[in-house]
């Protein structure tokens, strides 16, 4: 390239491009080391980081759950160059292999959650419910929603942060009070509740609850774990308009809190259509032969810009095909399995619990306890003793979730909490005795089929499904292949280096909501980059929080937005953005309720500063 343009090499090039104004005065060291390191250093250092990461058995929940990663997907997928450095797919012809792995998703999503229409996947749970009210908002064009006080906390506190700059009117909901049609009025947009509830409780009338808010014309959005269902009553059965959630279950590791793929589902094509994120469609090549593409793109970003449903750009591509190759490797009787065995252990532990005369607050569940502790300091000993983390509400009470990692040892150390010694093999015995679980004897349970479709049913061996990756990997074009000469914000590399540390244990099996003080590695990790990056750019404090730059951007208009609130500036509400700027940049203005006003280029695609001083 240097030979081509003429340059004899790279500091010339750089020399000749980078303006003498803008170029660093400093050298680099005060913060960053010095000398860099290699690969084998690299790794050596971080396993010692890791290692101060101290992870117990975790039972807290709330929405991330300990899961198996079939080894062949973590070694075919999530560490194979051929999966995790192709170009986001708006060129089908050279994405055919992902995009059949995120329509395989999107089918997942439709079928569990019984919507005919899903997206290929979003940020996590919490950005999914803030997208799902949004859409309510725009949809309805009514202000007020209506949300339950049973939701995931941290779902109600991205919530409220999007609503504000929003204008809409975030209100709580308590749904096990009764005639809670009577909250229902005029301007209500949407009640959005947890599918089964952060306490595990699954609730009772919710056909009746669904019936009142369409009679009132509001919109029932429905946050859902995946893998519950395969046992309960879908949200499309139920009645739900919208479905939102996160795969996590489905194969992916804690990784102290992502990245995990949200999901969304909707009941029609006028909600489709008003949806954040890619949509992937089924469509006819020139031969005839059946082809992939991304489709309703007059939705987002990149085409619509400050009129986009959203600023979501890529949205956790690469956790959404891992999820959908393990729904594909255990197919539906197996997930059914799994979820069963969670289920029946859960039911053998209420069970346990209550004769011995310890109350479990909820009868209906699926996997997740809410129970009092008998001695909160004894308690907190003995899960100091077993090295177990549990969940504590803020009245005192106590959750434990069980998940697909939970073994008998695990259930014998939960009972041991509780003063009640039973050995392993009693449990065992106990628990093959256990009848139908709850839920098969309820009017919750799932009746309807799911993953019917020949993908979900063919590919349950390691050579299988080995084969299936291999041809979907080979029908695109990747660094595997060749360079791909596109500037985008997408387009890092992931170095082999860096993807062998994300399945360490002591980084992927540390639940987000853990004590800090078993999370020091992770620390480390966030202490130092923070530095360096503060170095790098010059600047004084970072957020690593958001989890895309579309959210990174968000993030840091709001910040522009408090400060002049702050100063009692509000009415500077205008944001300037060049036509040449990124599609995320005007729709996360809008989101962040400024009025965008377009600044023109120059025949180069430079500002036009004339046009830019003109409208300052």
């Amino acid at each position: 390239m240097l030979r081509y343009l003429g340059f004899k090499d790279l500091d010339e090039l750089t020399n000749t491009n980078v303006p003498e104004s803008i170029r660093l005065r400093e050298k680099l060291g005060k913060q960053i080391p010095e000398e860099g390191v290699d690969e084998s250093k690299m790794l050596n250092e971080l396993r010692e980081i890791a290692s101060l990461n101290n992870p117990y058995k975790t039972f807290i929940g709330m929405g991330f759950y300990d899961c198996t990663v079939p080894s062949v997907i973590v070694k075919n997928m999530l560490q194979n160059a051929g999966w995790t450095s192709p170009y986001t797919p708006y060129q089908p012809e050279i994405a055919q292999g992902r995009l059949e792995s995120l329509l395989n998703f999107q089918t997942m999503i439709s079928d569990l959650t019984g919507l005919p229409f899903a997206n290929a996947s979003l940020l996590d749970e919490s950005t999914a419910c803030a997208e799902a009210i949004a859409l309510a908002v725009r949809v309805t064009k009514r202000r007020t929603i209506l949300y339950d006080t049973g939701l995931h906390p941290q779902n109600i506190g991205v919530m409220a942060t999007r609503s504000e700059p929003m204008d809409i009117n975030f209100q709580p909901l308590d749904i096990n009070e009764g005639n809670v049609n009577k909250m229902f009025g005029d301007n209500i947009a949407a009640i959005i509740l947890q599918y089964p509830n952060t306490e595990g409780l699954i609730y009772e009338d919710l056909d009746l609850l669904v019936q009142y808010a369409h009679k009132e014309k509001i919109l029932v959005i429905m946050v859902c774990d995946l893998l519950s269902l395969t046992l309960l009553r879908s949200a499309g059965d139920l009645g739900a308009d919208i479905a939102v959630g996160s795969a996590q279950r489905f194969g992916l590791p804690l990784g102290y809190g992502g990245p995990h793929a949200g999901f969304m589902s909707v009941a029609n094509l006028a909600l489709a259509r008003q949806m954040p994120g890619r949509i992937v469609g089924v469509s006819r090549d020139q031969q005839g032969n059946i082809a992939y593409r991304l489709t309703l793109q007059t939705r987002e970003q990149h085409i619509r810009r400050d009129k986009a449903t959203s600023n979501i750009c890529t949205a956790q591509a690469l956790p959404a095909n891992i999820s959908a190759m393990y729904a594909i490797y255990h197919g539906p009787n197996r997930l059914v399995y799994i979820a069963k065995m969670i289920h029946k252990a859960t039911s053998f532990l209420s069970q346990t619990l209550k004769a011995n005369g310890i109350q479990v607050v909820h009868k209906c569940f699926f996997d997740t306890l809410k129970i009092p502790p008998l001695n909160k300091q004894l308690f907190d000993l003995k899960c100091e003793e077993k090295r177990i983390n549990v969940r504590n509400y803020t009245d005192g009470y106590i959750g434990i979730s069980l998940d697909e990692t939970t073994k008998i040892g695990d259930i014998c150390d939960i009972l041991y909490l509780f003063d009640i010694n039973i050995c392993e093999k009693e449990i065992q015995n106990k628990l093959m005795e256990t009848s139908t679980p709850l839920i098969g004897n309820s009017l919750h349970s799932r009746h309807s089929p799911f993953l019917t479709g020949h993908v979900f049913n063919s590919y349950h061996s390691e050579t299988q499904i080995i084969r299936y990756m291999k041809r979907l990997e080979n029908k695109d074009l990747s660094l595997v292949h060749s360079m791909i000469p596109l500037g985008s914000c997408t387009m890092k590399l992931n170095a082999s280096c860096e993807l062998i540390p994300i399945s360490w244990p002591k980084l992927a099996n540390i639940h987000p909501f853990v004590p800090t003080e078993q999370a020091k590695g992770y620390s480390k990790i966030f202490n130092d980059l923070e530095r360096w990056l503060c170095e790098l750019t010059g600047y004084d404090k970072f957020s690593l929080q958001p989890n895309s730059g579309a959210n990174g951007e968000y993030a840091g208009m709001l910040a522009i937005r408090s400060y002049f609130h702050s100063r009692g500036e509000g009415q500077r509400n205008i944001c300037l953005i060049p036509v040449s700027a990124h599609g995320t940049n005007p729709a996360t203005a809008h989101m962040a309720n400024f009025k965008v006003v377009p600044v023109e280029s120059d025949k180069h695609g430079n500002i036009n500063f004339k046009d830019l001083s003109a409208k300052v």
